[in-house]
């Protein structure tokens, strides 16, 4: 490994000593970083540090999800001299909305290394334009400049493209542009400012982005809707601040000296009932009904400057109640000091969940729906799980007040949501008894579900993996299933969880280009990459997740940004089509209209290729696992292998609720009819939300037949016309608006002569 050290004060393994810390030096060092848990593991890479933050560029490291070498993967604050944990997957310039590809080539610069300054230059080229983007860091600031050279040197024109800075955490929580809710993706029109921030208790990282119109992945992604004609360049200028506590008083100063705003000062303390400061205090700001910051309270006392403007504050903590708001009207200069006393403290919830037919525990999922919820996640949750050991048990320290909570316990595919109703006071604790009547076993069939794209704490994934177990198992799914991006690392926690609950395991990898995602399945234990899914083509990919075992690959979110047959579409996958996927993905996070039509384009052409579901969870507390899930039918023993398998030959449905049980005819099998004879297929179906509408389908995604539905159980008895042709299945609608896809009843017609040859009759025979 090679070190160049840019200036005289020492940087021994980028630990800052006391003299580095006087001084505030800025340092560049290149090879592997030093920044704990940091991925810039290159002898080309570089690290950029002072006494308040580090980042490092990966030069030649491979970047998380396919994203072009020269991006920003590390990043963490420096604490009392010592670097902390990197926090981020990465963070980078996307030139149009996820995609910096097509790329082939880089150049990283240093253009500037001095104990005041450094300056690194990163030119990646995108298709036929060039994206430039500069790293500034200066001694002592805590906050990295951002500037960015979009230059369009081709002869096409870049039509109705979204550019900007993007900021992923690989842990911790994020709170959105303010005044944009918690929206997925949407126009910026109603942002209160320029900024959104990943935070835990002990760090938080800001994205100040003032060019931005709209966001997506709830804020990570800062755009600007835009075109550039042939020639033409646009510049992006942002920050990115390290603050060494979950505190964003800094964050919000910082956006007043940028823009020079107007601005006072508010400042006071927090004290409980008994005049102690609670642990964990802070006070939440409010703009325009929304929230707009926070900051800590230090052993109850606390100050922050806001920018003049009306404004609303309470102070919360740690299991305690949210104290009455207080109106602000801040003016230039002006200072206001608030005492929000007598804060009241957490009672404990200790909650039993058990089936109502037999008074086993119930793996369950417990959602605040009524009461307080703790405006900032480092707080507490909305969301609970109950423990794997003991089953059916949770205990819920809340803030004293009036609850009700969603008990699901497999709600919406084999029970429905129970509801409970709370009162909790300081210091009580209130045992409850939940009762779950299961309304449906489809063990008992034969058919068992997964949800089979999942992740837990890599990259942006955020749920730790027992977190995942629980929550799999408490939306009644029959296997568990991992698929963290291009990493293995929690094969083996999963594994042992699972086996300790009696529970199969499906290891899975999701194979991350950006060119389009895949999650093979089951690969063996702990198996590792030995592709480059950043550069490599589609044809060696799916042949490394063979090697690796895979019984089955399925297309992810097959028409999304990072979808294969999108891309596929646009020339963007190196080495073009493959027939190597098994499987095309029903996503819970995307549209699936498009991959559905193309199911049925696959399915009129005679190609074998079936539905795979899952929900794409990052976050196992702020999404619903096992919302969408594939059913599959193992009539011998179930293991990872026999469920894939059966989906391979496409013993298998997507549903987002409703259960399917064919009478004769399994889905993925065929049905032979003579000539133009009619045929019938008989389905059972149940919903435990009540059954809605029946569709039987056909080539072209014709609708042949539909039937109106009742009540939560129903007989589906179609006609098979004696023109259909190639295939027919079935989308079955529960009265939730959740529908049950099915594969194909393949339809084999043969003639008169060849029926009665096959059956060795005659024509009374037939």
């Amino acid at each position: 490994m090679t070190h160049f050290r840019w200036h005289l004060a020492p940087l021994a393994a980028l630990t800052l000593g006391a003299a580095s810390l006087a001084q505030a030096d800025v340092s560049v060092t290149r090879g592997a970083t030093d920044i704990p848990d940091g991925e810039a593991t290159h002898a080309e890479d570089i690290t950029i540090a002072n006494d308040q933050l580090a980042f490092a560029l990966a030069v030649e490291s491979r970047p998380p999800w396919g994203v072009p070498r020269g991006t920003l993967v590390d990043l963490a604050a420096v604490k009392d001299g010592e670097i902390d944990l990197d926090r981020v997957a990465f963070a980078d310039f996307i030139p149009n909305n996820w995609s910096a590809w097509p790329n082939d080539g880089k150049n990283v610069e240093i253009v500037e290394k001095s104990p005041e300054r450094a300056v690194i230059r990163v030119s990646r080229n995108f298709g036929e334009a060039m994206v430039t983007t500069t790293y500034t860091l200066e001694a002592g600031s805590d906050r990295v400049h951002l500037e960015t050279e979009f230059d369009n040197q081709g002869d096409e024109p870049l039509e109705a493209i979204r550019s900007g800075f993007t900021l992923w955490p690989d842990t911790g929580y994020l709170f959105g542009v303010p005044g944009l809710g918690d929206a997925k993706e949407t126009e910026a029109s109603d942002a209160l400012t320029d900024r959104m921030v990943a935070y835990d208790q002990d760090w938080a990282f800001a994205l100040h982005a003032p060019y931005f119109d709209r966001i997506n992945y709830e804020g990570q992604d800062m755009y600007l809707e835009h075109s550039l004609a042939a020639g033409e360049s646009r510049r992006f200028e942002g920050w990115l601040q390290v603050v060494p506590e979950g505190d964003l008083a800094p964050v919000v100063t910082n956006e007043i000296e940028r823009k020079s705003l107007d601005s006072g000062e508010i400042h006071g303390q927090l004290r409980d009932g008994d005049g102690e400061a609670p642990a964990n205090g802070l006070v939440m700001i409010e703009k325009e009904g929304a929230p707009y910051a926070w900051t800590l309270a230090d052993d109850g006392k606390f100050s922050m400057s806001l920018p003049a403007g009306e404004y609303q504050a309470y102070a919360t903590a740690e299991g305690f109640a949210n104290s009455e708001p207080v109106e602000l009207n801040v003016a230039d200069g002006s200072e206001r000091e608030l005492s929000f006393d007598g804060m009241r403290g957490p009672g404990t919830l200790s909650l039993d969940i058990r089936g109502a037919e037999n008074d086993t525990p119930r793996d369950a999922r417990l959602t605040i729906l009524e009461g307080q919820q703790p405006p900032v996640e480092f707080l507490g949750k909305q969301t609970f799980f109950t423990e794997l050991d003991p089953a059916g048990q949770a205990e819920l320290k809340l803030a004293p007040g009036d609850y009700r909570l969603a008990v699901d316990a497999g709600a919406g595919f084999t029970a429905r949501q129970q509801t409970l109703d709370v009162s909790l006071e300081t210091g009580e604790e209130i045992d409850k008894s939940v009762e779950i009547e299961r309304l449906v076993e489809p063990n008992d069939d034969h058919w068992y579900g997964a949800d089979l794209h999942h992740h837990a704490n890599v990259l942006e994934g955020t749920t730790p993996p027992d977190t995942v177990v629980r929550a799999q198992l408490a939306t009644d799914l029959d296997l568990t299933f991992i698929s963290d991006h291009d990493s293995t690392a929690n094969h083996d926690t999963f594994s042992q969880l699972s086996a300790e609950r009696g529970v199969p395991f499906i290891p899975s990898i999701e194979v991350s280009p950006s060119w389009g995602h895949m999650n093979p399945f089951p690969i063996e234990m702990n198996g590792e990459l030995e592709v480059d899914p950043g550069t490599d083509d589609v044809q060696d990919i799916v042949k490394d997740a063979r090697r690796l075992g895979a019984e089955v690959v399925p297309m992810n979110h097959p028409y999304n940004a990072y979808g294969y047959l999108s891309n596929l579409g646009d020339g963007k996958v190196p080495g073009g089509f493959t027939p190597g996927f098994d499987l095309l993905e029903l996503n819970a996070e995307v549209d699936n209209e498009p991959t559905i039509a193309a199911a049925h384009r696959f399915w009129d052409q005679g190609t074998r290729m079936y539905f795979t579901a899952g929900t794409d969870t990052h976050d196992a507390w702020n999404d619903l696992t096992g919302r969408i899930r594939m059913m599959g039918h193992v009539p011998g023993e179930l293991t990872p292998r026999a469920f894939a398998r059966a989906l391979k030959d496409g013993h298998g449905y997507a549903t987002q609720g409703p259960l399917l049980f064919p009478d004769e005819h399994m889905f993925g099998d065929s049905l032979r009819l003579v000539e133009d004879a009619t045929g019938e297929w008989t389905v059972n179906a149940t919903a435990v939300n009540g059954l809605k509408e029946a569709r039987l389908i056909g080539q072209r995604g014709e609708v042949l037949a539909t039937q109106t539905l009742d009540g939560t159980d129903a007989t589906l008895t179609f006609e098979i016309p004696g023109d259909a042709k190639g295939w027919v299945a079935l989308e079955v609608d529960d009265a939730d608006g959740d529908t049950a896809w099915t594969n194909p009843l393949w339809l084999e017609r043969s003639s008169k002569t060849d029926y009665l040859g096959d059956k060795g009759g005659d024509d009374e025979d037939a």
